[in-house]
């Protein structure tokens, strides 16, 4: 195994609740490994603080906040026609820009409920490319962020309603005499079953029909309702049933007939984000069943699974590799970095994403971004490099002093100890320790820079010494391109 490689996952523990051993222990590691995962990576102060409740307390504090938090405010145009937007000051791409800049700083600050919702926005794909509309976009984003930890059924049926979905996948154009069958696929091979899981090409052409008469708005961009008038109001069969099905009939009969298909579809989905790309189908098959047991309520099953022993055992750290989201954000997030308070960070990260693979609102296809290995070749490895190198540059334009902040805060104060204090700094970055001693050994040596051996010897040297901005900028530098920097 090179050290670019992600560990293969051997976890045979199970979803009983995570009890800390020796073997096992409760420690800094799980707890960075839980805020990767569940998060976008959080400052170490933070994390020590996390360190001392138990698993369940910290889990039950993340679903509990992810579940109360408020969604974000609708924008003034948040509801706009076309019109409206056509009348206004400034294009639809400014528009969109100050959604997606909202966005990210979702992510950056919302932890486990966006978290969940850029997973949604990959399960639900639409193209922003598909659709263009501004509000469309909002209002897409905001029944992610409402269904996020919510009741499955009510999300599949509400995403299908939206505007961007019904001119991403031609719902819009799904009429009586002219049915179009892409959403009704979709809806089976992405959404809820699986490719060739459960339904055929008939079920597939009846769906398609019950689903017509969402053509109708006052205006482009503009709300989109049902109407009878090109909506196909013959008999439809449906997975063996049949009558004059409509839209909501169709979610219903789906739930009904193939929860037991929906719910393993899902568990596995989620266990892959969120656990490993090596899938144990005994434990999806388990959580299913607990989606089914709480007639698809997501939060008792996510619960089950974040509480889990096999989701804190030790093989699951560092075998997911970040997206290019992951890598950006949490860099911020761990480090306390901060850019000029007048910098436009958020195009800067729109633009890097995009550029390494990752641009939200336009996943690459309709089947979303495939992730982990995909994420990481020779080129955007080294785009990976680059970009967090002009990222520590704007940092250090904001302020040189922060680098220091950023050794005595995760330090807990001063010390003359250079090697404690690379060995914190490099393994407040990563999802597990390096494998060996003399991998620190060269961190060690980059954080020494110029500064003569006798000052640490002697003590001369402590965390105010005047190159420690410059030392720890180094370090920054040298963890960024460190393997195991690219996992979580």
């Amino acid at each position: 195994m090179t050290r670019m490689e992600t560990q293969t996952s051997c976890n045979t523990a199970t979803l009983a609740p995570y009890i800390p051993t020796t073997e096992n222990p409760w420690d800094m590691y799980k707890v960075q490994s839980l805020y990767a995962k569940l998060g976008f990576g959080e400052h170490r102060v933070i994390m020590n603080s996390a360190l001392t409740k138990t698993p369940q307390q910290l889990v039950s504090e993340l679903l509990t906040e992810a579940r109360d938090m408020p969604l974000t405010p609708a924008p003034d145009w948040g509801y706009w026609n076309r019109a409206q937007f056509d009348n206004s000051a400034n294009n639809y791409n400014y528009y969109r820009r100050q959604w997606y800049q909202q966005t990210i700083d979702d992510l950056l600050q919302n932890g486990l409920r966006e978290r969940l919702t850029l997973f949604w926005s990959n399960h639900f794909v639409t193209e922003l490319r598909g659709y263009f509309s501004p509000s469309y976009q909002f209002q897409y984003y905001r029944t992610l962020q409402t269904h996020a930890l919510g009741n499955f059924k009510d999300f599949v049926h509400d995403i299908g309603l939206t505007g961007a979905m019904l001119l991403y996948l031609n719902g819009f154009q799904n009429r009586e005499h002219s049915p179009n069958e892409n959403y009704a696929r979709e809806l089976y091979e992405l959404f809820t079953l699986g490719v060739n899981n459960g339904y055929t090409e008939s079920d597939i052409t009846e769906t398609a029909k019950a689903l017509t008469g969402w053509n109708h708005w006052s205006s482009p961009w503009s709300p989109i309702y049902f109407d009878t008038d090109t909506w196909d109001n013959d008999y439809k069969t449906i997975f063996g049933q049949t009558d004059r099905w409509k839209y909501d009939d169709v979610i219903d009969i789906l739930f009904e007939e193939k929860g037991h298909l929906i719910a393993p579809f899902i568990a596995r989905k989620l266990y892959k984000y969120f656990v490993s790309p090596d899938v144990n189908e005994g434990i999806v098959s388990e959580l299913g069943q607990v989606l089914l047991d709480n007639n698809f309520e997501l939060e008792p099953m996510l619960e089950t699974l974040f509480l889990s022993a096999h989701f804190h055992d030790s093989t699951t750290q560092g075998v997911l590799i970040k997206s290019p989201v992951d890598l950006l954000l949490s860099f911020e997030n761990t480090s306390g970095l901060t850019f000029n308070r007048f910098y436009n960070y958020q195009n800067l990260y729109r633009v890097y994403t995009t550029n390494l693979g990752q641009e939200l609102y336009n996943p690459i296809d309709g089947a979303g971004w495939q992730a982990d290995e995909n994420w990481v070749d020779s080129n955007t490895i080294v785009l990976r490099w680059d970009y967090l190198d002009f990222i520590i540059d704007k940092f250090k334009q904001n302020s040189t002093d922060q680098f220091r902040n950023l050794a005595l805060t995760m330090l807990g104060g001063n010390t003359n100890d250079h090697i404690l204090v690379t060995k914190t700094i490099v393994n407040s970055f990563l999802a597990r320790t390096l494998v060996q001693d003399s991998d620190y050994d060269e961190a060690i040596e980059v954080f020494k820079g110029e500064v003569p051996g006798n000052y640490y010897d002697n003590g001369i040297w402590d965390l105010y010494f005047d190159s420690v901005p410059d030392q720890v900028e180094g370090l920054l530098r040298y963890i960024t391109k460190l393997p195991e920097f690219q996992l979580k």
